[in-house]
């Protein structure tokens, strides 16, 4: 049985949909989950549904690491907040797994600090599931390092293919350096480096990748420094709500095109739920020494479900011990 902390005060719409979403994976998987947070709010919560007591408890924490706090100063000074609690309780081995979908400054900060790297591991990184015409791609780093290094990102290669092959069964996923052109000596100065490294690696490495080719499945791990994945993050994010706004308008448009719809119905819906951020859940925290997932701040019941799914699977696949192998594997420095 796997055992999963939860934040249940980090996020827009904590405890309320944190917990419902929490009950609900409750009841669908074999799990054991601790809610760490202010215990009287949560109870309530709590009190609103039917389920399986033995499988859901409460741990008490006062305080709460707000989405506007500077992530190291909270996690220094707010060491009983639900997030400090959550993950001290994981470096502790109180659980298996951590997810939160607090402070994501905090949060990184926090798996440093308290979690610890793996051994060998330069910086973690944050690596959200992406929608692709092919399928999904894994993104990182999506915003924990602004600025990396060449080492920085052959270590996120490595990360993310480990990830995509255990966790998402791609065999053999192909790794894409983001630049803005194809040609090996396009872009900066890191980019231009970071390429020529990564070829000396065993992987499936296929080169340059420019933006236009990401949603179209041109590789299955994409790998940038975090200031470009952000912005690639939020840039998709937005594009796939602005799309389905203008095929609804589209088919909304008159009598005629409303009639069209209905015979597209489950075509569209089908669409709408791969552009979805809330059916991939989070992003993992991959070079931490143990599993912690990045729930969307505005997770509802059912993106927080996901997450809760997501930190399932990263831990019954072994993630972490693949990674921590395959960084000495690979000798990457």
């Amino acid at each position: 049985m796997v055992k999963v902390i939860v934040d249940a005060m980090g996020g827009d719409y904590a405890p309320l949909e944190i917990v419902k979403g929490c009950v609900d994976a409750a009841c669908d998987f074999d799990i054991e989950i601790t809610l760490v947070g202010q215990e009287d709010k949560v109870k309530a919560e709590l009190d609103k549904y039917q389920y399986d007591k033995n499988k859901i408890k409460i741990v008490h924490a006062d305080e709460v690491i707000g989405g506007c706090d500077e992530p190291t100063s909270a996690i220094r000074n707010k060491k009983n907040s639900s997030l400090c609690v959550a993950l001290s309780m994981l470096a502790e081995e109180k659980g298996d797994v951590c997810v939160s979908a607090g402070n994501t400054g905090a949060l990184i900060t926090g798996a440093t600090l308290i979690v610890k790297r793996l051994k060998g591991v330069r910086r973690v990184a944050l690596a959200p599931l992406m929608p692709s015409s092919s399928g999904a791609f894994i993104l990182l780093d999506a915003g924990a390092n602004v600025e990396c290094t060449s080492a920085f990102l052959k270590q996120f290669a490595v990360m993310g293919s480990i990830y995509m092959e255990k966790v998402m069964n791609v065999t053999n996923p192909r790794v894409g350096l983001v630049n803005i052109g194809e040609e090996e000596n396009k872009g900066t100065a890191l980019a231009v480096e970071t390429n020529a490294e990564l070829k000396k690696l065993d992987l499936n490495y296929i080169g340059n990748i420019e933006a236009r080719e990401i949603p179209q499945g041109g590789a299955d791990v994409v790998v940038c420094d975090g200031f470009t994945g952000n912005v690639i993050l939020k840039f998709m994010e937005g594009m796939g709500v602005v799309f389905y706004k203008m095929l609804k308008d589209v088919f909304y448009k008159n009598i005629i095109s409303k009639l069209a719809a209905l015979f597209v119905k489950s075509g569209i819906k089908s669409l709408k739920k791969t552009m979805d951020y809330t059916e991939y859940g989070g992003a993992p925290i991959l070079g931490a020494s143990k599993p912690v997932i990045k729930a969307h701040g505005n997770s509802n019941a059912k993106a927080f479900y996901h997450a809760v799914k997501q930190a399932v699977m990263l831990v019954e696949n072994g993630v972490i011990d693949e990674i921590k192998k395959n960084i000495e594997k690979f000798e990457v420095k």
